[in-house]
Order: C-alpha cells, then sequence, then structure tokens
C-alpha cells in the first residue's frame, strides 16, 4: 500500500515514524513545502520520498494523511481532487470539522472517501525534529464519520490507527466533535493565553513560578497561524464556552470579594469531584 502524508512536521512526522514501526508491506511518501524536512525523512528512512508537488504522487496513493492547516487541505482538495485513485482513502488531524465536511465532500469523486479524524494527541513544538511516535501510544482517536464514508473503509482506517498506538477509537459526529474539542482544548488554550498574557512583564515571573503555573501555561507555546484559524472555523461552539467559563470565574470572583466562603468551598468540592471522575476514565482497562 502507497501511504502518503501531507505535511510532514511534527504530527506528519510522527505518523511516518509510528508506520515505519509497525512494520508491514507499506511505502511512504511525503509531501511538503520545506525540502530540508523531506530531506531528513528521507535519510531517516521514515519515508520512501518526498515531493513538494502534490501531482508527482498523489495519483500514486492508496491512502492519504492530511497533515496540514484546515485551508491548505481545501485548497489541495480544489487543486488535485481529479488525480485521486479509484478507492483511495484519506483522512486528516484537523481540530475543527463541520466546515471543512461542508467544504470538501461535494468536491470529491464518488469512488474516494475522505473519513475525517483527530488524534488526541501531539506536541506543542513545531517541525520534523519534534516528531514522535511515542505520543500516540494509548492515545485517543476521534473519528467523524458522514453518510458518504464507507463502513469497511471506517474498520480499515481503526485497525490502522490501532496498529500505530492508539488505545480508544469513538465516532462521533462532526457537530459534537467541534462542541467538544471547543472545550476540551480550544477554550483551554484561550484561558492559557490570557493567563499568560496578563502578567506583569516588569515582575519577571519565571523566577517564581512553580508547577501550577508552569502546567497551566505549557500549551502557550502555540502555533500562531494554525489557532486562529481554529478558533474562527468554531467560534459558535468557542464562545459559548468562553462565556460559560466567564460565568464560573465571576462566580468565583464575587464569592472571593464578599468572603463568601461557603461558595468557595462548594465550587472546588465539585471541581474536585469533577476531576477525579475524568480521570477516573483515563485509566487503562
Amino acid at each position: 500500500m502507497n501511504i502518503v502524508i501531507i505535511g510532514l512536521g511534527n504530527i506528519g512526522g510522527s505518523f511516518a515514524q509510528a508506520i515505519q514501526q509497525c512494520g508491514g508491506d507499506h511505502n511512504v511518501y511525503a509531501i511538503d513545502v520545506d525540502e530540508e524536512a523531506l530531506h531528513l525523512a528521507e535519510n531517516q528512512q521514515l519515508i520512501k520520498k518526498g515531493y513538494t508537488d502534490p501531482k508527482d504522487i498523489i495519483p500514486e496513493a492508496d491512502f492519504i494523511i492530511f497533515a496540514v492547516y484546515p485551508r491548505v487541505i481545501v485548497d489541495i482538495i480544489d487543486q488535485y481532487y481529479a488525480l485521486f485513485k479509484e478507492n483511495t482513502i484519506i483522512t486528516d488531524v484537523t481540530g475543527i470539522k463541520r466546515q471543512i465536511i461542508a467544504e470538501i465532500e461535494d468536491k470529491l469523486p464518488p469512488e474516494v472517501d475522505f473519513i475525517f479524524g483527530h488524534p488526541m494527541a501531539g506536541r506543542e513544538n513545531r517541525g520534523l525534529k519534534y516528531a514522535s511516535s511515542e505520543v500516540f501510544k494509548g492515545a485517543n482517536y476521534l473519528i467523524t464519520p458522514t453518510e458518504r464514508n464507507k463502513k469497511d473503509n471506517i474498520e480499515c482506517l481503526k485497525d490502522f490507527v490501532r496498529k500505530i498506538g492508539f488505545r480508544n477509537i469513538s465516532e462521533i459526529s462532526p457537530e459534537f466533535h467541534d462542541d467538544v474539542i471547543g472545550f476540551t482544548s480550544q477554550l483551554a488554550h484561550v484561558i492559557a493565553i490570557s493567563l499568560i498574557n496578563s502578567d506583569d512583564v516588569d515582575r519577571n515571573t519565571k523566577k517564581y513560578t512553580g508547577d501550577s503555573y508552569r502546567d497551566l501555561t505549557r500549551i502557550t507555546n502555540i502555533n500562531e497561524k494554525l489557532w486562529p484559524e481554529l478558533f474562527m472555523m468554531n467560534k459558535d461552539y468557542l464562545q459559548k464556552h468562553i462565556d460559560e467559563f466567564t460565568f464560573q470565574l465571576d462566580k468565583l470572583s464575587t464569592a472571593i470579594s464578599d468572603e463568601d466562603i461557603e461558595t468557595m468551598e462548594e465550587m472546588m468540592k465539585e471541581s474536585r469531584k469533577r476531576y477525579h471522575d475524568l480521570h477516573d476514565l483515563d485509566m487503562p482497562d
């Protein structure tokens, strides 16, 4: 099987590593604008060959992984949809689904199956040098099937991601995906950005930080080209979650101002309960 990874950065490189390590009869190719990254991946034998022009390898692909920005996916589909081979399976890694699906599905040939996915794994740093297949091991993987997806192809994708290390694979609707990711990921980034940017730059805070501040601000090492795109494409759900968070923040602020210990205690008990409920779900089977 010819596998083509479009975008050989952190996530795309991690896929290449994972495929290499799991073995199998695969030829792995990559498409990227960064020729240096392609040469590095070739030298490390992560890929058989790299290309800067999609038309040079897309017609040979049996399985394609888009590991690029959402708008780049749309642009490539617009330009090269006629080159996809019959029965090609395509997937992606993007953190937004509804708008991308709406812009892509009607353009695809009927014999090409794009099964939209989202690996819940990765690192903040950018580039192939930060790629690691380790981030996939035991991680969650979301699939958002649509009516045009074939059941056999969905099962094929599930088998593939299990082989490269993912454990929990969930099928959810594109709408629920954007809602839950708007809360668990995008809102978390909004809070972290706001927190670190509210710091007094003259305080030299780094001399006084502990684990709490480091943990809360870790994800601010952010890709400023990607995340505004994700925020805007999901702004309805994201803004709803920001409003709900603001309500809770205001409630706690008022309790502090009023020295309302009872309310503070109740909020902290509830947050502790939710924390343990959440982490109970993460325990091994």
